[in-house]
């Protein structure tokens, strides 16, 4: 029997730190929580101070009994539980279980599951912080009392089933918001115009755009000042004006935290923040190596911290110099400034060694924790590099009295963009970044010089109304409002989609008219719970009872004393609620009646509203708009049991044909036997297949049509 016990949460972090440990030791897993409030009621005694009851969680009788009967054998226990408030409170339900004195120094914490790093720890214990256990305590008994309180409310006045809480109430009144900007939006005409100009005996041409008269900026509104113009500008001499060339440097992103994660994983890899977290998990218990057994690859990945360890950062600069050269280490290591919410608890996201690169480790991997793996590699390894130096030129161009503007750029020395370039939303739209780096060439121009006009081109515009949010741009504004904690970000999204608050159309966040009308009640009758800044007020307030600086009872009677009048209020005032219910033209096949659309976890169908007594659903077709290639019915767009989309014949299963790539945009057809071409994703690129597999074409080389 070892002398020493350590408790982990995962059994995945088990058979890693076994090894790291070696004899003496034993570990095993408390696989997550051990204790928490009862389901069945709210658990916690508001009339004798908020006191929660804690109940041992049904299931964990067996796991409990083995951690009992260890520890009384063990001379020594270890609480190994995740880094973080909720692994600390973990730890401490765990001692109250085991009869731990809370004094004795038995907490060990690491942020990354390495030899030295686990060691270290075991040889540093230190008492519970029960800081970190009050803020998470306030956390869940504040977030018991407004889900327990106000969803009863909401299964009698709308429907049972639904929920309300403290984040999510608040990340759903967010894209209602949105959506509400999008309807009212009134778009406004402008225009633009854009020269085309050459420097004799130079090439190639460029481009200048209309700024204005001399300095001053003007707005072209409307096609009659634009023609206007256009009659001065056509006969004008185009003059060199100004000329200002400078070099100007680029600086790589900072190491990832756990929101920059979820956002960069969704524009490069189209993650949900769900599938980030989760992979991201199993990238930080450990992957089975051959020849190195189970390996934790990256550091602990719920931190909202860029901090880097100094060992870390020498590492990496010493890789940088072997793989891409002296040129590529700035002069001095990279030290990212945090935000000022930070916690700075843990370290960023990087990788636990340098000498497991990903290329060297595919053949372990599966292709999602390859992808996630290569990504925080590429972004911490960047992070470290010099700054990439463009060489810059901005003209002002005269034509009479009017003012054009030509900017140029050309990278001087690519420093990190070698290995990784940032991601960004453009207009709602998630673009993985290096498609934005194309330089921009201007010719050598001079003050003076005289340009040749070819061409001037006028362009109407219409400014667009706000983008809706993606999953990854809301987090960042969840981030940027001081709403939640690393930890919260996926279990909020997950939630207010699969209580049907909203919807994803094409990776953009919807609300139905479920959520619209949850989020009224919200807005009009619990005002303060769906206020961004008293939500952000509150998260500052669980911090400061982290670090001792409040105590967190007093937090819970601050907040009740106000909740309990505005609940009262709410349950005498809000009258019942009757969902819209949308109607379909298909007949129920069971009973005649004409089927409603409903929402679920994967989005609309259609139900018969005889339930209960009628309980026949059917999914909502859509029509691919093309002819079956085996037998000319029509193609649907289908969808599985866990909302991937496929197409298949209507007349399936008389018709075997489906696939899972989709019919190209422009609905071409195959020159060899005329069937509907298929849009296939081959890394970047987009390849055409026909969709008949025993077309002879499909032998050949497919047809790329990536410019």
């Amino acid at each position: 029997m070892a002398d020493n016990l350590v408790i982990v949460e995962s059994p995945g972090k088990v058979k890693s730190i076994s090894k790291f440990l070696g004899k003496g030791y034993k570990v095993e897993a408390s696989v997550g929580h051990v204790r928490d409030l009862p389901k069945s009621q709210m658990g916690v005694d508001i009339d004798n101070d908020f006191d929660p009851k804690y109940i041992t969680i049904r299931g964990k009788g067996d796991v409990i009994s083995k951690l009992k009967k260890e520890a009384k054998a063990a001379k020594k226990v270890f609480l190994a539980t995740d880094p973080d408030r909720e692994g600390e409170a973990i730890s401490w339900h765990l001692a109250k279980i085991l009869n731990i004195d809370e004094k004795q120094k038995c907490r060990v914490s690491f942020n990354e599951i390495t030899q030295n790093a686990v060691k270290n720890a075991v040889k540093q214990p230190r008492t519970i912080d029960m800081g970190l256990v009050d803020a998470q305590q306030a956390r869940r008994v504040l977030d018991r009392i407004v889900g327990y309180k106000i969803s009863p409310l909401l299964w009698k006045k709308v429907k049972k089933g639904l929920s309300a809480g403290r984040v999510q109430s608040v990340a759903t009144k967010m894209i209602c918001d949105r959506e509400d900007e999008i309807e009212n939006f009134e778009s406004q005409e402008y225009w633009s115009i854009t020269a085309k100009l050459s420097k004799p005996k130079a090439s190639p041409n460029f481009e200048a755009r209309f700024y204005g008269i001399g300095k001053e900026k003007m707005e072209l509104t409307n096609e009659e000042q634009v023609n206007s113009i256009l009659a001065e500008i056509n006969k004008s001499q185009y003059i060199v004006q100004k000329v200002k060339e400078q070099e100007k440097k680029r600086a790589a992103a900072a190491p990832f935290i756990t929101s920059t994660l979820q956002q960069e994983a969704s524009r490069k890899l189209g993650f949900t923040t769900k599938r980030t977290m989760m992979v991201a998990q199993q990238l930080y218990e450990g992957i089975e190596i051959k020849g190195h057994g189970s390996v934790g690859l990256i550091t602990y990945m719920r931190t909202d911290s860029t901090r880097i360890s100094t060992e870390a950062q020498n590492e990496a600069r010493e890789y940088i110099k072997t793989k891409y050269g002296q040129d590529y280490i700035p002069e001095n290591p990279r030290v990212y400034k945090n935000k000022s919410a930070s916690q700075d608890a843990h370290e960023g996201i990087r990788p636990t060694y340098m000498d497991m690169a990903p290329e060297g480790l595919k053949e372990f991997l599966s292709a999602e924790q390859y992808k996630l793996y290569k990504l925080i590699w590429d972004r911490f390894i960047s992070s470290q590099m010099s700054s990439a130096i463009y060489d810059t030129v901005a003209a002002d161009i005269t034509a009479g009295k009017y003012m054009f503007k030509a900017n140029g750029s050309k990278v001087k020395f690519p420093g990190f963009m070698v290995l990784y370039i940032e991601g960004n939303d453009v207009e709602g739209k998630e673009e993985d970044g290096e498609q934005n780096e194309k330089e921009n060439t201007l010719p050598q121009l001079n003050e003076g010089d005289i340009l040749e006009l070819k061409k001037n081109t006028p362009k109407q515009h219409f400014t667009q109304p706000p983008a809706r949010y993606t999953e990854a741009t809301l987090v960042r504004a969840l981030e940027e409002k001081g709403i939640g904690r690393p930890s919260t970000y996926a279990p909020t999204i997950t939630t207010i989609l699969s209580r049907g608050y909203v919807l994803k159309e094409k990776k953009l966040l919807v609300p139905t008219e479920l959520g619209k009308i949850v989020n009224d009640i919200m807005k009009n009758h619990f005002e303060n719970i769906v206020d961004t800044k008293f939500t952000a007020q509150m998260e500052s307030e669980l911090d400061d009872v982290e670090d001792g600086n409040k105590e967190w009872k007093a937090v819970m009677r601050d907040f009740y004393s106000s909740f309990a009048g505005v609940l009262k209020e709410a349950e005498e005032s809000i009258g019942d609620v009757e969902l819209p219910v949308e109607v379909s033209d298909v007949q129920c096949d069971k009973c005649g009646r004409f089927m409603v659309v409903k929402h679920g976890r994967f989005g609309k169908f259609l139900a018969c509203p005889g339930f209960p007594e009628c309980r026949n659903t059917k999914p909502i077709v859509e029509e691919a708009g093309v002819e079956c290639p085996l037998c000319k019915g029509k193609v649907l767009i289908k969808k599985t049991k866990k909302g991937k989309k496929y197409i298949g014949c209507e007349r399936n299963p008389e018709c075997s044909f489906m696939s899972w790539d989709m019919p190209s945009p422009n609905k071409e057809t195959c020159p060899v036997c005329g069937a509907f071409m298929l849009q296939k994703s081959s890394g970047k690129k987009k390849v055409l297949k026909c969709s008949n597999d025993k077309c002879s074409s499909n032998t050949e080389t497919s047809k790329d049509t990536a410019k």
